[in-house]
């Protein structure tokens, strides 16, 4: 059954019967010291703006300020591992015997965290650090950008897993003039560095919800690593894109937030499948 909860997930987490899903994707809080906030912009028409409409009338673009109590969260921790600790000890034991998760953070904590996931799943379990890699956004000065995410795959048994290699979608090839038309045209598997845009500020795809993924990364996660029929946990669900992901291909979905945007975001857009 498809459920959208609200509500602590540890509590959730821990009301869940043993090795009951087959696949967890978490996207937590990245524990950057900011607010995560979908940035919001309106148009008013201005002689001067800097933009043009419709007739050539032109317009000026204003940013809106968050204002308190609205949507985001302040993503801050004295304890950050003691937060994420208990939830994923439960992840484990909810997890079934095959199954896989994957923890989706960045370069700032992303050491931290897999010494933790080590100690809890074991290091043998641990199968790869996938790099999300993007270009969109503000340009560092006195650094190299940061343009990647992290998300680390483990798996409740090293041996056994799922892994439908098959089922997932091809890549172009950088030099395909190096292997020939046939293989060109077919493309090929992606590897352990995943190039995919963020969700276009503009695009069809965005739900107003801070930082919210896109759907090519999540249904390449649904569609490898489970099967049709499983059932697929995110319990820091935020837009719903896992939810979504799964739907599409087959799968059950438990989706648990504590925000009431994040549930207000999913209720529609996951509607057609609750």
């Amino acid at each position: 059954m498809n459920r959208i909860v609200q509500g602590d997930n540890l509590e959730v987490l821990r009301e869940m019967e043993t090795e009951s899903v087959e696949l967890i994707y978490i996207d937590p809080p990245f524990n950057t010291g900011k607010r995560q906030a979908r940035t919001q912009m309106k148009t008013v028409q201005d002689a001067m703006g800097d933009r043009v409409g419709f007739g050539g009338r032109r317009y000026r673009t204003e940013v809106l300020k968050v204002q308190a109590g609205g949507s985001g969260y302040g993503d801050q921790f004295d304890d950050f591992l003691g937060f994420l600790r208990p939830r994923l000890e439960e992840a484990y034991r909810v997890l079934s015997a095959a199954g896989s998760l994957f923890f989706h953070i960045d370069y700032r904590e992303v050491h931290y965290c897999k010494v933790m996931l080590d100690e809890i799943f074991g290091r043998p379990c641990f199968q790869n650090e996938i790099i999300w890699a993007y270009d969109y956004g503000a340009r560092a000065k006195k650094r190299w950008p940061a343009k990647h995410d992290n998300i680390l795959w483990y798996t409740k048994d090293p041996e056994q897993y799922t892994f439908n290699l098959d089922e997932c979608d091809r890549i172009p090839y950088m030099a395909p003039d190096l292997v020939g038309a046939e293989k060109a045209a077919k493309g090929k598997t992606p590897t352990d560095v995943w190039w995919h845009t963020i969700v276009s500020p503009t695009g069809k795809e965005k739900t107003g919800y801070a930082t919210q993924k896109p759907m090519g990364v999540l249904e390449r996660i649904v569609k490898v690593h489970s099967n049709p029929g499983e059932r697929v946990l995110d319990f820091f669900a935020g837009s719903g894109t896992t939810g979504e992901a799964a739907a599409k291909h087959g799968r059950e979905f438990l989706m648990v937030d504590q925000s009431d945007d994040a549930i207000r975001v999913m209720k529609q857009r996951l509607a057609n499948w609750l």
